[in-house]
């Protein structure tokens, strides 16, 4: 069973995501949460899988609430969702730098809330269909000039291919089909890269991308 953690301040939109989860039978909402703060003791408490965090919460934000959930060793196998209510809003490029794995619009079809929850217990990066990498592209070019480090240095050319692929969005089976190599192979670098690299997971393997200069938005050299 996938376990999942609602923060929301409003019950009924908790009830609502509870009740979609629910119907699922490999999820189960094992705690809920009205606040940040509410969400972070719960998420220790319960150690669920996946917490989905709205991003605007009193007190506390779903934002705070991140940085504290991926930054606490105890917590290092929960994945972060956040939820907002528009696509381009200013706290997403942060949320992602704080360790979310992806984020979706409150407004989701609810088929695509049950794809998330499961995508994001596999590790891999999310981002809600109606919101493109351009998004992160923006917000990356936003950043300062980019310094490239130690770590980048140390992968092998291989690896500086498939972090590009990861970072154009496509998955493990897209890039074993574009390099022409198995699903198993295509997993095990971007394994590897992650591990060089010290990254939860894809998302911020795709933020590291842009901010090292490995990938540049199109519109910056357009």
């Amino acid at each position: 069973m996938i376990k999942v953690l609602l923060a929301d301040d409003q019950r009924l939109v908790r009830a609502g995501f509870r009740s979609i989860l629910e119907d699922e039978d490999d999820i189960t909402v094992v705690a809920e949460a009205g606040d940040g703060d509410e969400a972070v003791a719960a998420c220790r408490e319960t150690r669920p899988d996946v917490a989905l965090l709205d991003i605007r919460m009193p007190g506390t934000d779903g934002l705070q609430a991140a940085r504290r959930i991926t930054a606490d060793p105890r917590l290092e196998g929960v994945k972060v969702v956040i939820l907002t209510t528009f696509d381009l809003d200013d706290y997403i490029y942060g949320a992602l730098r704080a360790g979310a794995t992806g984020f979706l619009v409150k407004d989701t079809e609810p088929e695509e809330l049950i794809h998330a929850v499961r995508v994001a217990h596999r590790g891999d990066a999310l981002i809600s269909p109606s919101v493109t990498r351009r998004l992160i592209a923006e917000f990356a070019g936003r950043v300062r000039a980019p310094e490239p480090g130690p770590r980048l240095r140390a992968l092998t050319d291989r690896e500086r291919e498939v972090m590009g692929l990861v970072a154009a969005g496509l998955t493990n089976d897209e890039i074993a089909a574009r390099l022409v190599l198995s699903p198993a192979t295509a997993k095990t670098h971007v394994s590897r890269i992650m591990t060089k690299l010290a990254v939860r997971d894809r998302s911020q393997l795709v933020v590291l991308a842009y901010e090292s200069g490995m990938v540049s938005p199109r519109w910056l050299t357009s």
